[in-house]
């Protein structure tokens, strides 16, 4: 592999064309107003680093109102929100990047604050491991077939939008790994025991956002599926557990799978995976039936090289916050330049505001990802 290769475009099943392979990945702003519409900071924050990369992925987007898990959250369960999301896919857009937005439902992993009230809701009746988790309530089956149709309509609006896909937020413990993981899934019906009956939200969600594709968009249009490959908890989804879900979704029509990790060449922490990387099991197990999406610690034009061993594409995370022109430097051998950090007199320049910074503060450490 040589270094053109993260330059080279890259085609989905769809049919829509990257021109290189780095994407941003998604991360929280907590930039939206109260109600999900987002906001001119915002605008300026996604604009600003979507100049040169292939795609962005935008923070998550609550597909139910139940589903909010933070205030600043963008929403994308109501009308209201179109021409807002409608000028952010544009503000993406202009210098020829794809905009993805990422459609998802907090689950349990919320409380009854930014609820206004209301109970979270979850596969099961089982708190968080974290402090302060509430415990949530057990979803009726009524309201399970109601959420999965609420991210139909919110893939609708971000056809109607103009995006250019939706990434499927199973990642980061949210909603849809919930019903994955035996640790927030205890059900005793279909839609949970086996690793076939907890896959069961996962599949039909999927197929639906999918054949909702099919129906109403009218230009190629990417569906992307994001997912977390081991939990901590006991019980909790095991790197076992996720070959067999990655098996199953890479035979559908997705365009792309996308793993959520902290490093690129992570290694399992099942005994029975510790030959080579997560990252080259789960390309194994792909076999090229879709694309698939690294992530994790890329701070230059070889590390990337690395991530595209074991994947199509190679997504940037907290390293965009710090350098939006990250992909431009990498492209154009000016690697010497990169920022790694940001001083609070740079945060405005920079459109780091709210969570954002927030977020850089808790998880930059002395490494940016």
């Amino acid at each position: 592999m040589t270094k053109k290769h993260y330059s080279e475009s890259f085609t989905f099943k769809s049919g829509v064309t990257l021109k290189n392979r780095f994407i941003m990945a998604p991360m929280t702003t907590k930039m939206s107003f109260f109600d999900g519409v987002i906001t001119e900071d915002e605008k300026k924050y996604y604009y600003l680093r979507s100049k040169d990369i292939g795609a962005v992925v935008t923070a998550a987007a609550n597909v139910s109102e139940g589903g909010k898990g933070w205030e600043g959250e963008l929403g994308i369960h109501d009308d209201r929100h179109l021409a807002g999301l409608a000028d952010l896919a544009s503000a993406i857009q202009r210098n020829g990047t794809k905009a993805f937005i990422q459609l998802y439902h907090g689950g349990r992993m919320t409380n009854s604050s930014v609820l206004r009230g209301v109970q979270p809701v979850s596969a099961s009746a089982v708190k968080a491991e974290r402090p302060t988790a509430e415990e949530p309530r057990a979803l009726e089956e009524d309201e399970i077939y109601q959420i999965i149709e609420d991210f139909k309509q919110g893939t609708i609006r971000a056809i109607e939008a103009g995006f250019d896909g939706v990434e499927l937020h199973g990642a980061n413990t949210y909603l849809i790994q919930q019903f994955f993981s035996p640790h927030s899934n205890r059900r005793e019906d279909k839609w949970g025991g086996s690793v076939e009956n907890r896959f069961r939200f996962a599949d039909l969600l999927t197929d639906t956002v999918i054949e909702t594709v099919k129906a109403y968009a009218k230009r190629p249009f990417v569906v992307g599926y994001r997912f977390s490959p081991e939990e901590y908890e006991t019980p909790g989804i095991r790197f076992g557990d996720t070959l067999y879900l990655v098996d199953k979704l890479a035979d559908k029509a997705l365009d792309y799978l996308h793993v959520s990790l902290g490093k690129y060449d992570l290694t399992s922490q099942s005994e029975e995976y510790k030959e080579k990387s997560m990252l080259a099991y789960l390309n194994e197990v792909i076999n090229n039936r879709t694309a698939f999406m690294s992530v994790g610690d890329v701070r230059g034009g070889e590390e990337a090289l690395e991530a595209l061993e074991h994947s199509d594409l190679v997504a940037l995370g907290r390293v965009m916050l710090a350098d939006p022109h990250f992909v431009s430097k990498v492209l154009n051998d000016r690697e010497d330049t990169i920022r790694f950090t940001v001083a609070d007199e740079e945060r405005e320049e920079l459109g780091l505001t709210n969570g954002v910074w927030q977020f850089m503060q808790n998880m930059m450490s002395d490494r940016i990802n």
